[in-house]
């Protein structure tokens, strides 16, 4: 029986579920929309809905805490300045999963997990060379 477990284990160890987690929350947040397997993303969505909801505090509490769970001071910066404002009037439901079919090699179902409002223009841009300053440079000039 599967009383009180909260999440599904995804055939991982809790530290490879615990990475794979957030190496995908830094894609999205980064992106804003990524394309994975349906259970991943069932699993990803109260994982980063959490952390946009933490993250609206917009203190340095929440600026810590988003470090731990992201490792990404980029990703960080976006989270805090950039998608907690936008949904500062929202009380929940920020994340929108949408079945993509089936994957070729293995016929396993498919899913793109995106932001609600999400920016179209972040999808596939390279962040791996951007300072933070940068980021924010960017995001203020297409703002």
């Amino acid at each position: 029986m599967r009383h009180g477990i909260k999440t599904k284990k995804l055939n991982r160890t809790s530290s490879h579920r615990k990475a794979m987690l957030s190496n995908m929350a830094v894609s999205l947040v980064l992106h804003e929309q990524i394309t994975t397997t349906l259970p991943k993303a069932k699993v990803l969505r109260p994982v980063v809905e959490k952390m946009v909801t933490f993250g609206k505090q917009g203190d340095l509490a929440a600026r810590r805490k988003l470090f731990s769970l992201l490792r990404s001071e980029l990703a960080v910066t976006k989270f805090i300045d950039i998608i907690a404002k936008r949904y500062a009037d929202r009380q929940g439901g920020y994340l929108r999963i949408m079945k993509a079919g089936f994957r070729y090699g293995d016929m396993a179902p498919m899913a793109v997990i995106e932001f609600v409002d999400r920016d179209i223009n972040a999808k596939g841009k390279d962040y791996g060379q951007l300072s933070v300053a940068e980021l924010m440079s960017k995001t203020e000039a297409a703002a």
